[in-house]
């Protein structure tokens, strides 16, 4: 596989359903990938970016003749805390019950990092500036840099237009829209410096329909995909590339993650219309394929020297994408209401 971008990768979200799934093909595939993810399950260098550093020294207690392996407990203080172990090894003989040396914890982590066959998972949360800066320095001042962004992270939150407070609309898109806009512009200027690279940013056949009790979800990934068009154009005499994907329902932890608005219970009046509509799009997102298929479609766009402006998984949603320009909006509207029980 050629590598036009070179062969570091940034998957922001990565620590489950389609983000871990994309992770994971990447590194198969030979890429460098770096997850991030808000509660990394250990620090690995410095990613408590900006929310407290690892703590202190670790002490590391080697039995027989070295070098022995083993892990130690680290933690994260601040916004957390975040804690894991990460594995160690004490160089040298030791006999007994002696102590070896005591070990860095930001120095193991780091060690830990490097394994091969594995996503090097590090602390970012894409709605704090600080965070996703942190990250991406780290990341740069270790691989000199970033030559692939899939902006991957992101929530769903459920609920009527009337019930849904501005404070959780806002919530939906600092996370979706305003968080990937956070990870390019911080990473754009890496890019720009090297010539050359790829965002792609992960999207929702959702963007395109108005689907009820979805509406700033779906109102933010329709927001992503504007973005991404502009940043298309923009970027185009840099030699960085822009590619949207566009899953549809996909059997991940997505559903079970789901947050629904506060004023959306049973004292709504919309309770019974929603709690149908959302039954509905749960059992498609249980019943639908697995993440490794929208992996597979990032997988093809990396692949290419020029990608496509937006790549739509799976054969049925492509068609349903193409039937959608050939109608007038209010039959569409009126076929997806009765898709969602309205």
């Amino acid at each position: 596989m050629k590598k036009h971008y070179g062969n570091i990768a940034l998957v922001t979200g990565a620590s489950s359903g389609i983000r871990k799934s994309c992770a994971e093909y990447l590194v198969r595939l030979g890429f460098k990938v770096y997850g991030t993810s808000r509660k990394a399950p250990a620090c690995q260098g410095d990613p408590c970016q900006g929310d407290g550093p690892v703590t202190g020294t670790v002490p590391v207690t080697c039995q027989g003749n070295g070098p022995v392996t083993g892990t130690v407990p680290v933690t994260c203080q601040g916004d957390g805390p975040v804690t894991g172990t990460v594995p160690v090894t004490c160089q040298g003989d030791s006999s007994g019950d002696s102590n070896g040396t005591a070990v860095d914890a930001v120095d193991t982590a780091t060690e830990s990092a490097d394994q091969p066959g594995s996503v090097t998972m590090i602390r970012m949360d894409v709605c704090s500036d600080e965070s996703v800066k942190a990250a991406i320095d780290y990341i740069i001042e270790r691989e000199g840099e970033i030559g692939i962004v899939v902006n991957n992270a992101g929530m769903g939150i459920a609920g009527s237009v009337e019930d849904t407070s501005p404070e959780e609309a806002y919530l939906q898109f600092d996370t979706n829209f305003f968080g990937t806009h956070r990870v390019i512009r911080h990473v754009l200027p890496h890019m720009r410096k090297k010539g050359r690279g790829l965002i792609i940013n992960m999207s929702s056949v959702g963007a395109l329909f108005p689907i009820p009790f979805q509406s700033t979800y779906v109102a933010s990934k329709a927001a992503v995909e504007l973005m991404s068009g502009s940043l298309r154009n923009e970027l185009r005499n840099f030699g960085i590339k822009v590619c949207v994907v566009e899953p549809g329902d996909t059997k991940t932890g997505f559903t079970g993650n789901r947050l629904f608005v506060k004023e959306g219970g049973e004292g709504s009046a919309y309770y019974q219309q929603s709690s149908r509509s959302i039954a509905v799009m749960e059992k498609d997102e249980m019943n639908g394929p697995d993440p490794i298929v929208v992996a597979k479609a990032v997988a093809r766009a990396i692949k290419r020297k020029n990608p496509p402006a937006f790549i739509t998984v799976g054969f049925g949603y492509k068609v349903l994408v193409f039937l959608k320009r050939l109608v007038p909006r209010s039959f569409e509207s009126f076929v997806v209401g009765k898709m969602y029980k309205c």
